[in-house]
């Protein structure tokens, strides 16, 4: 692919074309739906590259917006299926599409509907995900659509910053928490990279990361993912106290709480953000039962 600069940026959105676009359409980002659109070039062509689509992808795009991605990843992959959730959005971005890429315009399908419903896509099973997550629904769509599709093998999203540490933390990180263990159920996750807030029209408050996730089978446990979140929910609901006292509930009681974390050879003194998401699969295969 050519070189350009972000103010000659070829089929890509440009800052002019984004405003446009907008104009066109009577869109006014609204913070309800987490609108922030990227308005740089190079920057969705950095997204495209971080995330490593190749040309046997289809990728789905959650919340594509006015499509500054959405023409970057036309470009990379085989098929793109883009869900968004914005009625006016979606009925302009085929034609966006169309106009800007019509080479590849037969590759691209949409979907008007909200990411946290959709339960099936069109065409062939999506092999990536790669998205600017809506910041306000960011956790909620990812861990949905990881769980929906499992054939994603690699994600790669952008999110608030502060989500994309707590995304990728380890046990023992500060920020580890609910986000961190239940995205490690589905793949390794890691931190990609910082995103400026001047690529955005209107540039947000808040700074943005890159997080990667590539699956990996979630660990051998005779409990099922329902049951091993429910651990997860239970310890962080109270994660100052020791896991003996917050999953007092989950088990029916405190003694039974650390009959279940002894079995499970977890200290029931420790706390969920000291422990990784194979310790509490197997306290969840040892809930007492009711």
């Amino acid at each position: 692919m050519t070189s350009r600069t972000a103010s000659d940026p070829g089929p890509l959105l440009g800052p002019a074309d984004v405003r446009e676009l907008a104009a066109a359409l009577g869109v006014r980002p609204t913070k309800q739906l987490g609108q922030n659109f990227v308005i740089d070039a190079n920057t969705v062509r950095r997204i495209v590259r971080t995330a490593e689509v190749t040309p046997d992808d289809v990728v789905v795009e959650v919340g594509p917006g006015l499509g500054s991605l959405t023409l970057a990843l036309l470009q990379a992959a085989d098929r793109v299926v883009a869900v968004e959730i914005d009625p006016g959005l979606a009925a302009a971005l085929p034609s966006t599409v169309r106009a800007r890429l019509p080479e590849r315009a037969d590759r691209f399908e949409l979907v008007n509907e909200d990411a946290l419903h959709v339960t099936e896509l069109p065409g062939p099973p999506p092999t990536a995900m790669v998205a600017n997550l809506p910041y306000n629904v960011a956790v909620p769509v990812l861990l949905h659509m990881l769980a929906t599709f499992p054939t994603v093998g690699r994600t790669l999203v952008m999110v608030q910053a502060e989500v994309a540490d707590r995304l990728a933390a380890a046990p023992g990180n500060k920020v580890y928490g609910v986000p961190s263990v239940k995205a490690n159920w589905y793949a390794e996750v890691r931190r990609a990279g910082a995103i400026g807030r001047n690529v955005f029209w209107p540039a947000p408050n808040v700074d943005s990361g890159l997080v990667s996730l590539v699956r990996r089978d979630p660990p051998t446990t005779r409990a099922s993912r329902r049951e091993v979140f429910a651990v997860v929910d239970a310890a962080f609901a109270q994660r100052r106290k020791t896991l003996r006292a917050a999953l007092a509930g989950w088990a029916g009681s405190a003694a039974a709480a650390e009959s279940a974390l002894l079995a499970a050879e977890v200290s029931p003194r420790a706390r969920g953000e000291e422990l990784t998401v194979a310790e509490f699969a197997r306290i969840a295969e040892h809930r007492p039962l009711t």
